[in-house]
């Protein structure tokens, strides 16, 4: 996108500055070693996705972005899916067992997050070139007595009691089965294989990761001797330090079958006031010198919601495209009363799903006497045909955004947006959508 494109490619200590600078770190294996292998040319770091489901959320972001970053560096980042580890469960940020997928689901599932994956690394340019891998191809072939005298052999199970996401579930009331017990293990097995077959040095990964990250540096050391880091974010929260990316239709996802891009748009335009300078540096590829800016404004003058409004803009455009940002403003600047123009129905299903809606027969649309006053008072708009008349007059309803002084105007089938649709506004914010049944 134009928003990731104004990144330069400047040297790797200001990728490391930056990274802090936007609070995108919040451990490191060892830092210092790490700055100075970046600064001898470009390596290959990995983050794990697990397919829990079909879409991933925008909790998942943080990962894709960060390797976008390193991307942009001159770094070459694969995605990981996890269609192995997604049959096991991680155990980490979970308080109680998850339910085993089939086969089917995850394939499925792995499918779906591989095109989300695509949308936002690189995948065809010439000097690092972002790579999809699934964990399923070589950890499938694995017998289990393989893994346990490869792999097994390397744990203490000491070492693995101690580890949060581990204790967390073990001094809980449902405990932790042998299964997620072993995630670690997988997760460790994955970073040791893309380290002898990609030559990939960096895992990163949220900071509820630290516990399998350090796991695979460990059996790296361990197996081959060679040295590998690992790099954590903090959890992206809400200012109440709740889980980020919940709403009351629940989660946010990046699939627009599931989250709509104006419902998504509407996600972040909605942040509170407290983050959203935090959100726009971790979710946006904008300067550090135009984020601060932003910051200003929003200090200044709050009520204008620029950040916000920037914010929704660069995380709708890279997530789902200029065509699918263009239509989610339409649908809100509809909602302020623009004119609806030439304005997709899928676009106006956006705005119907905001706002009331009320079901009117195409007999009752088409009957004798049935005027814009009529409509007014069955919409709910107006207690009565006598107040209908008054807000007519005084110049206060639109029918479909439109202005509408006549108190005779009929409303015919011609008036219906889409053959099925009117939208009624009382003022600048009362809206109610009738709709054909």
């Amino acid at each position: 996108s134009r928003a990731q494109n104004k990144v330069a490619k400047t040297d790797v200590m200001t990728l490391i500055e930056d990274l802090k600078w936007r609070e995108l770190h919040a451990d490191c294996t060892d830092l210092d070693a790490l700055s100075k292998r970046l600064e001898e040319g470009p390596l290959t770091l990995y983050c794990g996705f697990d397919p829990t489901g079909d879409t991933l959320h925008v909790g998942h972001l943080m990962g894709q972005l960060t390797l976008r970053r390193f991307q942009l560096a001159g770094h070459r980042p694969l995605a990981l899916a996890g269609g192995a580890t997604g049959m096991v469960g991680d155990p980490s940020g979970k308080s109680a067992e998850r339910n085993l997928l089939t086969r089917e689901q995850l394939t499925h599932n792995v499918s779906s997050i591989k095109k989300q994956l695509a949308r936002l690394l690189d995948f065809e340019c010439a000097e690092n070139p972002a790579q999809l891998v699934d964990n399923a191809d070589w950890t499938a072939p694995l017998s289990f007595l393989d893994f346990l005298r490869d792999v097994g052999k390397h744990f203490s199970v000491n070492a693995m009691l101690a580890k949060d996401s581990v204790k967390s579930r073990m001094d809980g009331d449902s405990g932790i089965s042998y299964t997620e017990f072993s995630y670690q293990l997988l997760q460790a097995y994955d970073f040791h294989h893309l380290r002898e077959t990609h030559q990939c040095e960096l895992q990163i990964g949220g900071s509820d990761q630290w516990g399998n990250i350090t796991a695979g540096t460990d059996l790296i050391r361990k197996k081959s001797g060679s040295t590998a880091w690992g790099w954590t974010f903090p959890l992206i929260t809400k200012a109440d330090g709740t889980k980020f990316g919940k709403t009351e239709g629940g989660a946010v996802w990046l699939d627009p079958q599931k989250t709509s891009p104006y419902k998504f748009y509407q996600f972040f335009v909605n942040t509170e006031d407290a983050k959203v300078v935090e959100y726009l540096k971790k979710f946006t590829f904008l300067s550090r010198a135009e984020i601060e800016e932003f910051e200003v404004h929003h200090l200044e003058n709050p009520h204008r919601r620029e950040a916000h409004k920037a914010l929704a803009r660069e995380v709708t455009r890279i997530v789902h495209g200029q065509d699918a940002l263009d239509a989610a403003i339409k649908a809100s600047e509809i909602l302020f009363g623009a004119e609806i123009g030439e304005t997709s129905e899928e676009t106006f299903k956006d705005v119907v799903g905001e706002v009331p809606t009320k079901e009117i027969t195409a007999s009752q649309l088409e009957a004798d006497g049935n005027t814009l006053i009529e409509l007014l008072v069955h919409s709910g708009l107006c207690p009565s045909k006598g107040q209908a008349r008054k807000d007519i007059q005084g110049g206060g309803i639109y029918v479909n955004n439109v202005k509408s002084p006549d108190i005779n105007r009929a409303i015919t089938s011609s008036d219906l947006l889409f053959g099925k649709y009117l939208l009624l506004r009382k003022g600048k914010r009362s809206y109610t959508v009738l709709k054909l049944s």
